[in-house]
């Protein structure tokens, strides 16, 4: 699918200006009155979004929050004739793309588009990965997701056994198929999937001296212990 660049702007001449200039440049766009028309017509595809500042109705800050939990990989490029310092910082630090202040020139206004949307396709590409990575934790039967857990967190094979009431061998099996699932090789790329995905806190991850030993190692692709 394409991207679109959405224009919200309560001024119809300008709307009409802006989304000229982009489809002779080649982009594909689609203009609302209000954020209330916006929200009414979510966009779910890729693209990012042309905000103006003050409307009737929601502002464009007001907007800018309500889309940070319905379309959060949506960049927001503010483009308003009634800015000031404070309101650019506020925008920026809420997660505004950029803030450009009327009138803009075509250049500066079509490389902002640019890397929004290039910020936009990254966002998507993260969140693919990341959707690909829960899906592979939701694979694992809730034995293999305990031993998961507990591997992340640096316990060994006897650790995890005592703590799971069951054998080392049985928990050394377990291993062996979250790896394969997992389609990982070492603990640091098991932790980094955990990480990724939220599932440990500051004090969870493996300590720094928790490498295997020359003795390990060649159990290394079964997450040795």
């Amino acid at each position: 699918m394409d991207p679109t660049v959405h224009i919200v702007d309560d001024d119809k001449s300008f709307r009409i200006a802006v989304g000229r200039l982009l489809e002779t440049t080649g982009f594909r766009i689609a203009s609302y009155e209000s954020a209330e028309e916006l929200l009414s017509r979510l966009p779910t595809g890729p693209g990012c979004i042309l905000l103006d500042l003050q409307m009737p109705g929601l502002s464009g800050l007001e907007l800018q929050a309500r889309l940070a939990e319905m379309a959060p990989l949506l960049p927001i490029v503010f483009l308003t004739g009634r800015g000031d310092i404070g309101t650019s910082v506020r925008a920026m630090k809420a997660g505004a793309d950029d803030f450009l202040e009327k009138p803009v020139s075509s250049a500066t206004l079509l490389a902002a588009v640019e890397r929004a949307l290039r910020r936009c396709e990254t966002r998507r590409s993260e969140q693919d990965r990341t959707n690909a990575l829960r899906a592979l934790i939701a694979s694992l039967t809730p034995r293999e997701a305990q031993v998961f857990g507990l591997i992340v967190r640096g316990k060994r094979n006897k650790q995890i056994a005592y703590e799971l009431s069951t054998s080392e061998r049985t928990v050394k099996a377990h291993r062996h198929n979250v790896m394969e699932k997992l389609g990982v090789h070492s603990l640091a790329e098991a932790v980094s999937i955990a990480e990724r995905l939220g599932m440990l806190g500051p004090d969870d991850a493996p300590p720094a001296d928790s490498s295997p030993s020359p003795k390990d190692n060649r159990r290394h692709r079964d997450f040795a212990s």
